[in-house]
């Protein structure tokens, strides 16, 4: 129902802006609106084909993992943390390996391994949902935790600040990690209120919390204070990408262990792919083409404009308005939200203070609205109750995060 209004809202806004526009004198409004609501149409289809091979490929070496036992072996080493959170899951069941799997890829930035897992958790998710079109708590707390973004190694960013001539390129690691950390344990919180958590839960989840900070913390001082810069950006290379081998070779192993026929089951599985690459299509033209036309029209740069007003109006500092682009895009899309990122840091410099305050954004939590319509749109669910509310909820805090810890970080000269 959010997603029904969200999207007539898109349009609805768009054309009476447009119309505005128009009045006013601008006669390419409309054209520059459809250019990129066809470019847009065009980018669904070719985001959808393009996940086809990936999702091939994980989904093939899931399988694998499947029959192997892998996933049942995941489900009960995370299971005393996921019952708390999942307490309508079945014990040990195996949609808590799936979501394991999606969790440890996002912890990583690698979101092309993610998405596969992501789609197979909800597919899992899906088959102990009493109702198929309404979202079960259990799906709303996957889709939450995967929404706001946790990531240990923001490799991307740390790449693009490399290549955009950063004096410290890594030095955004240990504030990105407390943004979106600061994001994901308010996703959680917020989820967690919404389905009336009991007192043991929330003990657990404070108890994970702490127990994160401290993980995260010790890991982002290593890489911060213990290597230089080189090497800081090679041990996430290796680890990014050897982890994902090791995964491939740990399916063929355990495989091979229980006298599983490892490619019969690897092709087995990867047929999943193009049946669900397929199938997200309409999903991801509709919501790409209401965020063209809402983009297009020059919506967003009203708000800015408004929002920095308002700012100075209060009597407060307004610098931060200017890297707020990334900040609005990045629910909507990965790629635009970049791609302001690195027009942030082009004009600005990847060491200034709206450059790197546009890496916190990027980096402090994910594409929610794109979530919502990709895992939700492949099982088919319509009804995604507060998942975007509670999403949105703990973006903001992401960004509220980043904004006060752009202004106190001490950062390099």
């Amino acid at each position: 129902m959010v997603l029904n209004f969200l999207w007539i809202a898109f349009f609805l806004i768009a054309f009476i802006v447009a119309l505005i526009r128009l009045l006013m004198g601008d006669t390419e409004v409309f054209k520059h609106i459809m250019d990129g609501v066809f470019d847009s149409a065009k980018t669904g289809v070719q985001i959808s084909i393009g996940l086809i091979g990936i999702m091939a490929l994980f989904l093939g070496f899931m399988n694998v993992g499947e029959k192997a036992g892998a996933i049942r072996f995941l489900s009960r080493i995370v299971g005393p943390f996921f019952n708390k959170l999942f307490p309508e899951l079945p014990k040990n069941h195996p949609a808590m390996g799936h979501m394991m799997m999606n969790f440890s890829a996002n912890l990583l930035g690698l979101d092309n391994a993610a998405t596969p897992f992501g789609l197979k958790s909800m597919q899992s998710l899906q088959e102990v949902n009493p109702d198929k079109e309404t979202a079960s708590n259990s799906q709303i707390m996957f889709m939450v935790l995967h929404a706001s973004g946790l990531t240990i190694i923001p490799v991307a960013i740390i790449a693009q600040r490399a290549i955009l001539k950063s004096n410290n390129p890594t030095e955004i690691f240990i504030p990105a990690i407390i943004c979106t950390f600061v994001a994901t344990m308010v996703a959680i919180g917020v989820t967690a209120i919404w389905q009336k958590f009991n007192r043991q839960q929330w003990i657990t989840i404070i108890a994970v919390g702490a127990f994160g900070a401290l993980l995260l913390g010790g890991l982002g001082f290593f890489l911060r204070y213990s290597l230089s810069n080189e090497r800081a950006s090679a041990f996430s290379t290796i680890v990014s990408n050897g982890l994902i081998m090791l995964f491939f070779v740990v399916m063929i192993l355990g495989g091979m262990w229980k006298k599983v026929h490892v490619y019969d089951a690897f092709i087995e599985g990867a047929k999943q792919g193009f049946d669900v690459a397929v199938k997200i299509i309409p999903y991801l033209v509709g919501m790409l083409v209401a965020i063209s036309v809402l983009r297009n029209c020059g919506v967003f740069d009203y708000m800015i404009d408004g929002l920095s007003w308002v700012v100075r109006s209060m009597g407060f500092d307004a610098k931060w308005v200017e890297a707020m682009p990334t900040a609005l895009m990045r629910p909507f899309s990965g790629s635009g939200s970049r791609a302001m990122m690195i027009d942030a840091m082009k004009v600005n410099g990847a060491d200034s203070f709206i450059g790197r305050l546009s890496c916190l954004f990027q980096g402090s939590a994910d594409t929610t609205f794109y979530i919502v319509a990709l895992y939700f749109g492949s099982v088919g669910i319509k009804k995604t109750r507060y998942a975007i509310p509670a999403s949105l909820i703990a973006d903001l805090a992401g960004i509220i995060a980043a904004i006060f810890i752009a202004y106190n970080w001490p950062w390099s000269s």
